[in-house]
């Protein structure tokens, strides 16, 4: 696993860290998810949650932890979620320290399934997430049917954005939107100091990206002060 910081700006500290699955010679997610079989799928999602909760633990990480889920390979969410609740347990892991990240490469086809597996999850007290807002399958029709505390935005929407005005409109209209329906807002793919200071000034406070940090195997990467004072000084 490799960690990935999720900063907010409104405390100038970092919020929660993303686990992200890595080869073990740190080859890209996509090289590991197109290795597994749908009937592998479950297992795999299993594994990915135990080890980065291990991981987040041996590390002495302190802020929440944001774990990608496949919802395809949630058959029923109290059951597949027994081993979760085990290894937080057996390490001591708070509950309400977890995040829990809907993956916008899964296509789900059964909405009500999908919608069952976040209200149980809301009922046992994860924050549930909406990874990779405004592209693939993560789009606007899921706001009918599902409500997750955050919409993640994807970089499609961030980069460039303080000069692009297409995109500032489009990102003004889905914070709107958040504030409507009472939904957080993380920014994704934040690479630059300009982009991170349009997205301050309209008071998108959570930002994950390359100017704040590249994600670390095995480790957590250290956010400098300095960028975000950067921004929060403009």
């Amino acid at each position: 696993m490799a960690f990935q910081p999720i900063v907010d700006l409104s405390t100038s500290s970092v919020f929660a860290h993303e686990a992200l699955v890595r080869g073990v010679n740190g080859e890209s997610a996509w090289s590991v998810l197109s290795q597994v079989t749908p009937k592998d799928l479950y297992a795999f999602d299993q594994a990915c949650r135990v080890r980065a909760i291990e991981m987040a633990s041996q590390l002495g990480m302190t802020s929440k932890l944001s774990i990608n889920f496949l919802p395809n390979a949630v058959y029923e969410p109290r059951a597949c979620i027994r081993a979760t609740l085990k290894v937080a347990e057996r390490v001591g892991w708070s509950l309400n320290n977890l995040i829990f990240e809907i993956t916008e490469n899964e296509h789900v086809t059964d909405r009500e399934h999908l919608c069952h597996i976040v209200e149980e999850y809301h009922e046992m007290g994860f924050t549930v997430a909406l990874d990779d807002f405004g592209t693939g399958h993560a789009n606007l029709d899921l706001l009918t049917v599902l409500t997750p505390h955050h919409l993640k935005l994807d970089r499609v929407l961030i980069s460039g954005i303080g000069q692009d005005v297409r995109r500032q409109n489009l990102v003004r209209y889905v914070a709107s939107m958040a504030k409507a329906l009472n939904i957080g807002l993380v920014a994704e793919g934040v690479e630059t100091l300009e982009e991170a200071r349009w997205l301050y000034q309209q008071g998108i406070m959570r930002h994950q990206g390359y100017y704040y940090a590249r994600p670390a195997l095995e480790a957590l990467p250290e956010v400098d002060p300095a960028c975000i004072s950067a921004v929060t000084a403009a």
